[in-house]
């Protein structure tokens, strides 16, 4: 399907980014990959790591604020997967208005560059923190979500799709608890801080990430939401596996913090639909007949949710542990 396709990645030179582009150079035989990003060193990096790749690989120095350049940099392409985003919860908290133009701004840069300029499907990375979100990221992400879903009733006869795949924090992400971990078992401390006993999280790869995005590429439609079935884990269970017999102290969740990563709500069950490895969530809304995804799967009783607090498949320590060791850890 990504055969002789010409795909460009917005934040490409991000750990999805660069995890993507290796995936699919291996596995297909794209025309062209164009990495879309704002930071020319982190390109020129990139650049050297791929060299072996020759004139597959394209860079466009840009941001997804400055709709003009997206537009020039849209041209010719296929597939658009936009990973870029401002992340870290702290940065929007305190920066809220460049959260906004990045997040949702530049959410609608990316649906009208898409839709001037011949893109066949836009697949969009979303975030737990979208769901019932409770700091200023997640809802930024959620009404970017909102944006792309309701793009495909803009699309009119244009054969463009707009599809959302949402997972949470990928193991060994920067910011996320496991390098936090690592980084005190490195400097030598003897216990390993746990903001609430309660504390859940799903564990998914990198390369989870990218097969579900690839998953999206090929079904979607327009406006479904994708979302992988994943074990899930307790943070204390966590601690143990990267310091057997350590103390744990209690010491607090922190502001904008959840207990559980939340994937599919109670609301969302009336219009989500449960197949072998993942559930998607279809849209409400209804633009065009021939446009409009068919669910084949099972659909989920009413009342049905997806959390990691919830999940029916859990990691054991020793699971956690072997899984580890596969772990790369973001620098």
């Amino acid at each position: 399907m990504l055969n002789n396709k010409t795909i460009l990645i917005t934040g490409g030179t991000g750990s999805f980014g660069k995890c993507f582009t290796k995936y699919v150079l291996t596995h297909y035989e794209p025309k062209k990959i164009i990495i879309y990003s704002r930071d020319e060193f982190k390109q020129f990096i990139m650049q050297n790591d791929f060299k072996e790749y020759g004139d597959k690989l394209r860079f466009f120095i840009g941001d997804v604020r400055d709709k003009e350049r997206l537009q020039r940099a849209f041209e010719g392409v296929d597939y658009v997967i936009h990973a870029a985003a401002m992340k870290q919860v702290p940065a929007c908290e305190y920066n809220p208005n460049e959260a906004i133009k990045t997040n949702i701004h530049g959410a609608q840069n990316i649906i009208d560059a898409a839709l001037d300029s011949g893109v066949k499907k836009v697949v969009a990375l979303s975030t737990d923190k979208a769901v019932n979100p409770v700091n200023l990221y997640g809802g930024t992400k959620l009404v970017s979500d909102k944006l792309f879903i309701a793009a495909n009733a803009y699309a009119g006869h244009k054969d463009i799709s707009f599809s959302i795949v949402r997972y949470g924090n990928v193991a060994g992400s920067r910011g996320s608890v496991i390098p936090f971990f690592q980084n005190i078992i490195n400097k030598g401390g003897k216990e390993l801080p746990i903001t609430d006993y309660r504390m859940t999280r799903f564990w998914i790869s990198l390369q989870q990430g990218v097969e579900l995005v690839i998953k999206a590429l090929e079904e979607a439609k327009g406006g479904e939401t994708f979302i992988s079935k994943i074990p899930s884990f307790k943070i204390t269970d966590l601690a143990q596996a990267m310091m057997p017999g350590c103390e744990m102290p209690e010491v607090g969740i922190r502001e904008g913090e959840k207990l559980h990563e939340i994937m599919v709500t109670v609301e969302d069950s009336f219009t989500t639909y449960e197949y072998d490895k993942h559930f998607i969530v279809y849209p409400q809304m209804v633009w065009s007949k021939d446009k409009t995804p068919t669910p084949t799967g099972k659909k989920v009783p009413e009342g049905f949710s997806y959390s990691s607090g919830n999940n029916t498949e859990w990691l054991t320590v020793e699971q956690i542990k072997e899984l580890l060791k596969d772990v790369d850890l973001e620098k």
